[in-house]
């Protein structure tokens, strides 16, 4: 076995002191030791002597993540000796930085650069976490004809399967009889049943965490049809499933002591004879009539039947948690990288958001404006599910939800993108864990170590 390739981070107020013998090189080479650019100095008879890496500042999960598909296939090694924390995070980056989607591809793609794991990486975390993160960017960028409800079903099968688990699943007019008739009203529509996936591990002595993720496997706007363009991603409506399904990856695999449950209200929006028509109303298993003043706003339909079974557990949560594609609004006003997240406990979202900077995972705050409810108001039910109005659309959506919620049970919503639209270090084009890692980093500090949530 060759001996690996060293790797040195360098600045560019560093560089010139701590690699004399490589500025020539460099210079000759244009490497000026920005972020996300490199520089391969040769040795003697033409090998790869080392690399030299721009230094950002500050050092972060996504540091070395463009390395693996752009470095020669060799075996590299970090030069430097890092703290924990960082080696845990730059070897993080890397392996998520080797990730593609080729289930349809005739041919592999190329060989891909290999690197020493970093003396004092967390290995566990950063193996379960791409475990993780690999699932969910999977269950995503999978076409919708081969990631229906059935087959997201199956998946949380087989990750029950893995952890030792239990699944129930309550599928097509069963809903009905069960009282999720939201979940059965957007669904029923479909060749394939909507389902509720429920996942329960953990010693039911531990503290209690409920995780509910939007599983719309494929989202044609039902009767209020979306135009092409509109339809032609929503293969991503099911990310907020993917990322719950994600982080019960990392909780199980990671062992944290919890309670996990797992709340996927599976359905594709369809369109047939017997589909939802605007303006239909239909009750829910609050009991709280929904006029659908649009078929295409199905998301926190589903959500609501899920979130109000996860508010009626007995014993109750101490933190409920809801993924969701749910609202161009949040992408308009935050972009497509950036979450938005609301809670009804604003030290809770502070926490959250401290959670995400630290491991690399931001999210944006927005309110849950109380004056905005009243725009979801209806005049023959007791809430429509859209806003009378077109402005800051992804608040009445959140706020929609917290009726299904309790208050006094601490609930966090993520509106959240689920797809990168272009491809950054560590992240290609396609289905993402948007939030994931700084959710499990919350329920690691505020739950699983004993202590109620903020």
């Amino acid at each position: 076995m060759s001996t690996p390739i060293p790797i040195y981070l360098v600045s560019q107020t560093d560089f010139a002191k701590n690699h004399p013998d490589s500025q020539t090189w460099a210079e000759a080479t244009g490497f000026k030791a920005e972020p996300n650019s490199f520089c391969l100095v040769p040795g003697a008879e033409g090998t790869l002597a080392k690399v030299l890496v721009g230094r950002p500042d500050p050092v972060d999960t996504w540091t070395l993540g463009n390395l693996p598909k752009t470095l020669p296939p060799h075996t590299y090694t970090l030069a430097d000796e890092w703290p924990a924390d960082l080696a845990t995070k730059l070897w993080l980056g890397w392996n998520l930085g080797r990730y593609s989607f080729a289930q349809y591809k005739r041919q592999s793609g190329p060989a891909i650069a290999e690197l020493v794991p970093p003396a004092g990486a967390d290995a566990a975390y950063v193996n379960t976490t791409v475990a993780a993160t690999t699932l969910v960017r999977d269950f995503i960028t999978t076409p919708a004809g081969d990631m229906g409800p059935e087959q997201l079903e199956a998946a949380a099968q087989n990750l029950c399967d893995r952890h030792s688990a239990t699944l129930s699943v309550t599928v097509g007019d069963d809903l009905l009889s069960q009282n999720y008739p939201l979940i059965h009203a957007v669904g029923r529509a479909c060749a394939q049943a909507p389902r509720l996936i429920d996942i329960s591990w953990g010693s039911p002595d531990a503290p209690r965490v409920t995780i509910v993720g939007k599983g719309v496997c494929f989202d044609t706007g039902g009767l209020d049809i979306k135009p092409a363009a509109g339809m032609k991603l929503m293969k991503k409506d099911m990310g907020g499933a993917a990322n719950a399904l994600g982080l019960a990856e990392m909780i199980m695999g990671l062992q944290l002591p919890v309670r996990l449950r797992v709340l996927i209200p599976a359905v594709e929006n369809s369109i047939a004879g017997n589909a939802l028509h605007p303006l239909d109303v239909v009750p829910s298993r609050r009991g709280l009539t929904v006029e659908v003043g649009n078929t295409d706003a199905e998301g926190r339909l589903v959500l609501a039947d899920a979130l109000w079974e996860a508010a009626c557990e007995d014993p109750a949560p101490q933190l409920v948690v809801d993924f969701a594609t749910l609202t161009g609004a949040a992408r308009i006003a935050l972009g497509t990288e950036l979450p938005a997240c609301f809670s009804n406990r604003p030290e809770l979202a502070h926490a959250l958001l401290a959670c995400g900077l630290a491991v690399d995972d931001p999210l944006w705050q927005l309110p849950l404006h109380q004056p905005y409810r009243a725009m979801l108001d209806s005049t023959v039910a007791d809430l429509s599910n859209i806003s009378n109005s077109s402005y800051g659309g992804s608040i009445p959506a959140a706020l929609f939800l917290q009726d299904f919620t309790r208050p006094e049970i601490p609930w966090v919503h993520l509106d959240l993108m689920a797809w990168n639209v272009r491809t950054l270090p560590g992240r290609p084009e396609g289905g993402e864990a948007m939030g994931m890692r700084a959710v499990f980093e919350l329920i690691q500090q505020q739950v699983a170590k004993g202590a109620s949530p903020t």
